[in-house]
């Protein structure tokens, strides 16, 4: 009989920040039976994505080094979770938040965001991420004691990742981790696993995944086709605004079309009960190419094991019609 378990914590906690991070890793069971995938199931934090832990680390050590004064104000130029993420932090540590979002993003994350207090202002969806960045930067110098956190550039976002998630994911696994494979918006999240999983191994296999029409190929000067894309808080049109990412740490970038992405969340759903969004379904495909490459010998791991990163819940996308048919949904 299957041994049900409550994600639980030893004691009350004193603030919601303290839920942050400890999420659990769970069996992706459509991959090869001797290389088991495992995801980290971020949707689990509080505010439901991965970027509560920028948000937390993010701003309590900018806090303690001085860049912004308790009462001063964090402006981010976000497409979403990361606006959620320091939205929750932002709040309980004193401070006030504004958010620039393109306005072809999440309505359901900005009404989130504005309920935790936050305030929001759209930029067009024709300048992208590049027009929210400068509007961030031109409210900041507007406003007194005020600082752009900067998560396309700044490495607390790296560093996050590698003092919290990759020593969860090594410790849930008694360190035999074979790749890592994650999806690269800001490139954070797998820069900082990365970094720590080659620290316990350097033959550590990583791959970094990108929607078909992102451009983070070209970083590891693979041909890319820039095109429009469905998926989510992962990819890039512009390489010069991901500062972060480290080529030396990748061997290979995987481009999944959006088709086969939602294809892959609506699996996951069906077959496996994971309520998770495009970026997630992307990475799921990738994680589980990489493990069928390790289990051919084509890919040379140190572990028969491969770990992925599910950044947030399908529930942030239902408004897009993520479920839907794919016509309905890229449309």
């Amino acid at each position: 009989m299957f041994a049900y378990t409550m994600t639980t914590h030893e004691r009350p906690l004193d603030s919601v920040l303290e839920a942050v991070g400890r999420t659990p890793l769970v069996a992706v069971q459509a991959g090869p039976d001797s290389v088991p995938i495992y995801a980290k199931l971020e949707s689990f934090n509080p505010g439901a994505s991965v970027k509560d832990r920028i948000g937390v680390y993010m701003l309590e050590t900018m806090l303690e080094r001085g860049d912004v004064e308790p009462g001063g104000t964090v402006i981010e130029p976000t497409a979403g979770n990361t606006g959620i993420g320091f939205a929750i932090a932002a709040r309980q540590l004193g401070l006030d938040a504004i958010f620039v979002v393109p306005e072809r993003f999440s309505v359901e994350k900005q009404q989130l965001m504005a309920a935790l207090g936050a305030e929001i202002i759209n930029t067009p969806t024709d300048d992208g991420m590049g027009g929210a960045i400068d509007r961030a930067h031109q409210l900041a110098e507007e406003l007194d004691d005020a600082v752009v956190p900067q998560q396309f550039a700044n490495p607390l976002n790296t560093e996050a990742h590698y003092e919290t998630t990759g020593p969860e994911i090594y410790e849930a696994v008694d360190g035999e981790v074979g790749a890592v494979v994650a999806g690269c918006g800001t490139a954070g999240t797998l820069m900082g696993i990365a970094r720590y999983a080659r620290e316990q191994d350097p033959d550590t296999y990583v791959g970094a995944v990108e929607p078909e029409g992102s451009l983070y190929g070209e970083f590891l000067d693979e041909p890319r086709e820039e095109g429009e894309y469905k998926t989510e808080g992962i990819g890039t049109h512009n390489t010069d605004t991901n500062e972060l990412f480290e080529p030396d740490l990748v061997d290979d970038v995987y481009a999944i079309p959006d088709e086969r992405a939602q294809e892959e969340l609506k699996r996951l759903a069906a077959e496996e009960g994971h309520l998770v969004a495009s970026s997630a379904g992307a990475a799921s495909v990738a994680a589980r190419h990489v493990a069928r490459k390790i289990d051919s010998g084509e890919i040379e791991a140190p572990h028969d094991s491969v770990v992925t990163v599910f950044p947030d819940s399908s529930e942030r996308y239902l408004s897009k019609g993520i479920y839907r048919s794919f016509e309905e949904w890229a449309g």
